[in-house]
């Protein structure tokens, strides 16, 4: 295998927007309104909280990949920062991060499938087995380099947005006829315990808003594009996901979303009849595939950033003759399928839950690190402090904190355990570096 990837960046603006933008609308918007469902309109205010901190977090990261093109993307950020060992940590919770959310898609995917063969969810196992053979159809795709990852990333993206803006149109045109909420909204029911909960869950749904951070070296023109497609990106979702959530809620009753494994499939059916839902359902389907594909990309793109910088293992440093780094590809994947099979024994609902949460406290520990680095890189004066990033970094900072809340203390217990498991390959590498050195200075010698 190559160590060097082609000169050729095949992501321009559009395929960076369309990996943010695929990213984050995975089976995040299509799942989650039945795991809401029990806050009732306390969802709509955690929303408008998660999008904010969302953009906040996203304007960071924006503005650090502008001002630091070479450093390799959010490992390189926190690694300006704070030093290598906990530049590793946060990395290694990433990576953990992706390869916990992948599996939560997966399952996701899997959920909207069973709208056209309901003896998949009655089947033990059938689950998971189909979301491990989409996993590695679209290992496979991604063999073929970034520019075919990217190109599949625009189209599943143009179809995963036509369903979301069918249910807006539908609650448009219902409501604007005077009809009354399927959920009322009650404002005695609306409290910031409720609105606590569901932080960890609705930000679930945004993350991805770093993705165009991470491939850097296959960006055009990374200092301009980055930043459009992370701004561009994570207020198009945000905006997409507060009308569709809002649309749902007064749609359909509260108890009947949260016992459904479809929902916008079943809100769309009540209205349009059962070829309507089987559509949504399809399109639910590849929009979760979508998701997968692009997160695939960055699962072998963070370790290869990394692996470059003598900061992971030296097997994830090689790519093949189309600049793609296979090998981390084949181990995350191989990792992910082990997840699914290990938790296939849950409800979908369930699994799809427990991973969403795991997966966004796992990712928390970036977004926290991110902020904290651009506070220390502006105090060092290696980031310039204008008046926007002097106010938004903070708030990211505290977002971050409250979402750390809401993830309760079973997920941040796990992805604690997930972080420390990591020490023992930050080792493994600190190894592998002293003997370069070593054999560097034998053969200089």
């Amino acid at each position: 295998m190559n160590h060097k990837a082609p000169a050729l960046r095949p992501l321009g603006f559009w395929m960076a927007l369309a990996l943010v933008m695929g990213n984050m609308i995975g089976s995040g918007v299509f799942m989650l309104p039945a795991s809401l469902a029990p806050f009732g309109w306390n969802a709509v205010f955690g929303w408008v909280l998660t999008i904010g901190g969302a953009l906040c977090l996203a304007y960071v990261f924006a503005t650090m990949a502008r001002e630091m093109p070479h450093a390799g993307g959010p490992h390189g950020f926190v690694e300006a920062a704070f030093g290598h060992l906990p530049a590793f940590l946060v990395s290694w919770s990433y990576i953990v991060s992706n390869l916990v959310g992948v599996s939560a898609l997966a399952v996701g995917g899997v959920s909207y499938l069973t709208a056209f063969a309901p003896q998949i969810a009655a089947t033990t196992g059938a689950p998971a087995v189909l979301a491990v053979s989409l996993l590695w159809a679209l290992i496979l795709l991604n063999t073929y380099g970034a520019g075919a990852a990217g190109r599949f990333q625009l189209l599943t993206l143009g179809l995963k947005l036509l369903p979301l803006a069918l249910i807006v149109g539908i609650a448009a045109v219902v409501f604007l006829g005077g009809a009354e909420p399927a959920t009322p909204y009650v404002p005695e029911t609306i409290s910031m315990t409720a609105i606590n909960a569901t932080a960890a869950l609705t930000l679930w749904a945004m993350l991805g808003f770093e993705s165009a951070c991470v491939p850097q070296d296959k960006v055009d023109r990374p200092q301009t594009t980055i930043p459009r497609a992370t701004m561009a990106g994570t207020l198009i979702v945000g905006l997409i996901y507060f009308a569709v959530c809002t649309a749902v809620i007064m749609l359909m009753p509260a108890d009947a979303v949260a016992n459904s494994n479809a929902p916008l499939a079943d809100v769309i059916a009540g209205y349009w009849g059962t070829g309507a839902g089987l559509a949504v359902a399809l399109f639910a389907a590849v929009s979760a595939i979508g998701a997968i594909n692009g997160w695939i990309l960055v699962l072998g793109e963070y370790p290869l950033a990394m692996a470059r910088k003598g900061d992971f293992p030296h097997l994830f440093r090689d790519v093949n003759a189309r600049g793609t780094p296979v090998r981390g590809i084949l181990i995350g994947g191989a990792l992910i399928t082990v997840l699914v099979l290990s938790n296939y024994t849950r409800s979908m609902a369930g699994l799809f839950t427990f991973m969403a949460l795991l997966s966004t406290s796992a990712t928390l520990v970036l977004y926290f690190a991110g902020a904290a680095a651009a506070v220390r890189l502006m105090l060092k004066r290696r980031l310039t402090t204008t008046p926007l990033l002097a106010v938004l970094t903070p708030l990211g900072l505290i977002y971050a904190i409250w979402a750390f809340q809401g993830a309760g203390a079973e997920a941040n217990g796990w992805a604690l355990v997930l972080l420390i498991a990591g020490l023992p390959v930050y080792l493994l590498v600190r190894r592998q570096k002293a003997a370069q050195s070593v054999q560097r200075d034998a053969t200089n010698g």
